[in-house]
C-alpha cells in the first residue's frame, strides 16, 4: 500500500514538473538591451539596476511573491557603449531595442539638428522616461593650474571618445570660452582612460558628463589630488540660455576625496530612449515596471544616483514624443504630458 502512494505521490509530483516545464515553455522570452555607456561611468549600474527592474525570465518568483515586478517572459540586459551618439544610431539602425541618451543629443538626433544637422533626422525616436541630472565633469590634476574653463589653452585634455555625448559638450563649452580644440591638446578617451594618464602625469584634464559620483573620478582622486573645474560666469550663463536642455547644476563639497567646496557646473538630464517601432504594451509594462514600489527600494539602495530617479521628473526636460506605451501609463498616472513630448 505504501509502495503505491509512493508511487502514486511521484507521480504527481513529476506530472506537475511536466506541468511547470510546459507552461515556461510556452511562455514566449523576448530580450531587450539598453545601450548605456562605458562601464566607469553612471549609465551602466543604473543600466543594470533597470534591467533587473524590468525583467522577469520564464518560471522566476511572482512580484507578489518578492520577485521582479517586470514584464513577464521579458530578459533585458544593460549594455556597455560610446554613450549617447552611438545608442541613438543603434536604435535608428535597429541593432538596439533602447539605450540612455543625454537630452540635448535625443532633441537634436530627433530634429536632425545640431550634431545632427546634414543626417536624415531620427523621426522614430521615442521617450521612455527622464532619469537624473547629468552633471558636466571637468577634472583636473591640482597641480596642473587649471582654474576655469579658459585656462585649459595649452593643456592636453581629454574630450571623451567620438561618439559619446560628452564630446558634443565639451566642445560646446570651449567654444563658449572662446576655445576650440586646436587651443588644447585634444585626446579622445573614455574616463578611466584618461584617468590612467592623469594618474601618470600624461594628462592635464578630462570632460565627463554624468551623474555623480562617477567611479573613474572617485577612484582617481583617492590616488591623486584633483580639482574639479567650475563651469560657471557668463559664458555658462550663454550656454544655458542658447540651449534649453541645460542647466545650472551643482556638485557638492565632498562628493569627491579632496575637493571640499561646492562646484558650480552645468547638467543635462539622462534620459531612457527607444524606438517606434517597439511595441506599445512592451513599452507600456516596461514603464510601469520603473515606477513599481519594488523598483523603487532597488534603485534607492543600488546607486547615489538611483535616489534621484522619481516619477514626479519623469517628464521632465524631454524634447521628443513619448512612447505611445510611456504616454498611456503617465497618462493614467495622473501626469501632465508636456506639449513638445506629447505621443504622436
Amino acid at each position: 500500500m505504501a509502495m503505491h502512494k509512493t508511487a502514486g505521490w511521484l507521480g504527481a509530483l513529476v506530472a506537475g514538473a511536466g506541468l511547470l516545464a510546459s507552461s515556461v515553455a510556452a511562455q514566449e522570452i523576448a530580450f531587450f538591451r539598453i545601450a548605456t555607456g562605458g562601464t566607469a561611468g553612471t549609465y551602466f549600474p543604473i543600466g543594470g539596476l533597470l534591467a533587473n527592474a524590468i525583467s522577469s525570465p520564464p518560471g522566476s518568483r511572482g512580484c507578489e511573491d518578492g520577485g521582479s515586478c517586470g514584464v513577464p517572459g521579458l530578459v533585458a540586459t544593460a549594455v556597455a557603449s560610446n554613450g549617447s551618439l552611438a545608442n541613438i544610431n543603434g536604435i535608428a539602425g535597429g541593432a538596439l531595442e533602447s539605450g540612455f541618451s543625454q537630452s540635448d543629443v535625443a532633441y537634436w538626433a530627433y530634429t536632425g539638428t545640431g550634431v545632427f544637422e546634414g543626417q536624415p533626422a531620427v523621426e522614430g525616436l521615442r521617450a521612455i522616461a527622464n532619469l537624473y541630472p547629468e552633471s558636466i565633469h571637468l577634472v583636473a590634476r591640482a597641480d596642473a593650474g587649471i582654474e576655469g574653463v579658459a585656462d585649459l589653452a595649452g593643456k592636453k585634455v581629454s574630450m571623451d571618445e567620438p561618439g559619446s555625448g560628452t564630446l558634443v559638450d565639451a566642445r560646446l563649452i570651449l567654444a563658449a570660452y572662446g576655445l576650440s580644440e586646436t587651443d588644447i591638446e585634444p585626446e579622445y578617451l573614455k574616463p578611466n582612460q584618461a584617468a590612467d594618464l592623469m594618474r601618470d602625469g600624461n594628462m592635464d584634464a578630462f570632460f565627463f558628463v554624468g551623474g555623480f559620483p562617477a567611479g573613474a573620478i572617485a577612484e582617481l582622486a583617492t590616488s591623486l589630488d584633483i580639482a574639479l573645474v567650475p563651469i560657471s560666469g557668463p559664458e555658462a550663463q550663454a550656454i544655458t540660455e542658447e540651449y534649453g536642455f541645460f542647466s545650472v547644476n551643482t556638485v557638492p563639497g565632498g562628493t569627491y576625496e579632496g575637493v571640499a567646496e561646492d562646484v558650480q557646473t552645468l547638467a543635462v538630464g539622462a534620459q531612457w530612449v527607444t524606438s517606434a517601432d517597439q511595441g506599445e504594451d512592451l513599452v507600456y509594462g516596461i514603464t510601469k515596471a520603473i515606477w513599481n514600489e519594488n523598483t523603487r527600494a532597488l534603485l534607492d539602495a543600488g546607486h547615489a544616483k538611483g535616489r534621484e530617479i522619481v516619477l514626479e521628473n519623469a517628464l521632465d526636460g524631454i524634447g521628443i514624443p513619448l512612447h505611445p506605451g510611456a504616454a498611456r501609463f503617465y497618462e493614467e498616472a495622473g501626469l501632465e504630458l508636456p506639449e513638445t513630448a506629447a505621443a504622436e
